[in-house]
């Protein structure tokens, strides 16, 4: 199978090599699914999940490891917020030329930040930010940034030892009772989102992926969802139709501010602005937000902001 998809890649890039002399065709755009299936074929997934100590999510080529806070107990205005809504950490691998690309978002305390930053830089991985996401919770929690490429089991062990100075759960606890439906108009959401949610642990979620193609290192982050380059939003159904909203916007520098007033003109609030990487490209900026109304009223709110981006609907 591997040495099918290699030569499949092989000619294909042949011949557009040959065709971009005249029409200055990027061949990596059509070859880099077979090459990335290839180097797909090289990692050990079981060594990885018995690393990380759980199963992941598999999207295309990217498995994608949840560490969700459900140590924690948050709350903010009142309302006790569920892993799935802002506290769930997770980390991303990519296979790529080499090993793997690895990007994660890791939610921690104040007073983990530095232990659980130092052991990722001894261990070789980078950090890309550390920010709030929310305004007013108690505790305060904060989101950690990573990034690496190379060995994916040695990635997985530094990503582990890394969550191990925290108070991250890192075994996976059996669920003795799922979670409650959620209690909210869900296709009514779906159709002034745009697209169809999921529920996650009693959270309707939304990824909302960019029309355009985000890159970094020349290779396209795809599929966008899995590695944190979609729009996400989360509904906590909080009574009565209501629902707690947060998540992030992804935006270019030009739709930073039409998103500011569009959330702001819907009584939705913004809690955070900044950057998650440090050389995708085009340049992305991540809004967080919150509120807690009418479910169909912040969705209408919320739909209004993606149409000042390049999101979802054209």
């Amino acid at each position: 199978m591997r040495k099918t998809l290699w030569t499949t890649a092989s000619i294909v890039a042949v011949v557009l090599t040959t065709a971009a002399g005249a029409q200055n065709v990027d061949w990596r755009v059509f070859t880099e699914p077979f090459v990335s299936a290839a180097h797909a074929q090289d990692v050990d997934w079981q060594k990885v999940d018995e690393v990380l100590g759980r199963k992941p999510v598999v999207g295309g080529d990217v498995h994608r490891y949840g560490f969700p806070r459900s140590d924690l107990s948050v709350t903010l205005d009142s309302v006790t917020i569920k892993p799935a809504l802002a506290l769930g950490g997770w980390v991303a691998f990519k296979p790529m030329q080499g090993g793997v690309m690895v990007m994660g978002d890791l939610v921690l305390l104040d007073s983990e930040i530095n232990p659980v930053m130092a052991k990722m830089i001894a261990s070789g991985l980078e950090i890309t930010a550390v920010h709030n996401h929310l305004l007013r919770a108690n505790p305060e929690t904060f989101y950690m940034h990573v990034a690496g490429h190379g060995d994916p089991v040695k990635i997985a062990t530094a990503i582990r030892d890394g969550l191990a100075e925290s108070k991250t759960p890192l075994t996976v606890a059996a669920s003795i009772t799922p979670p409650p439906a959620v209690d909210l108009d869900t296709a009514q959401l779906d159709q002034i989102i745009g697209v169809k949610g999921k529920d996650n642990g009693g959270v309707y979620q939304f990824g909302v992926p960019r029309r355009d193609p985000i890159k970094q290192d020349g290779m396209t982050l795809s599929p966008a969802g899995p590695l944190g380059v979609a729009t996400g939003i989360g509904f906590q159904p909080t009574d009565g139709g209501k629902a707690a909203i947060t998540g992030d916007f992804v935006m270019t520098a030009d739709e930073v501010n039409p998103v500011i007033m569009a959330l702001r003109t819907h009584g939705i609030e913004v809690t955070a602005l900044h950057s998650h990487m440090l050389d995708e490209e085009p340049r992305l900026f991540f809004m967080h937000f919150w509120a807690n109304d009418d479910a169909i009223k912040l969705a209408k709110g919320l739909r209004a902001a993606l149409d000042k981006t390049a999101s979802g609907k054209s």
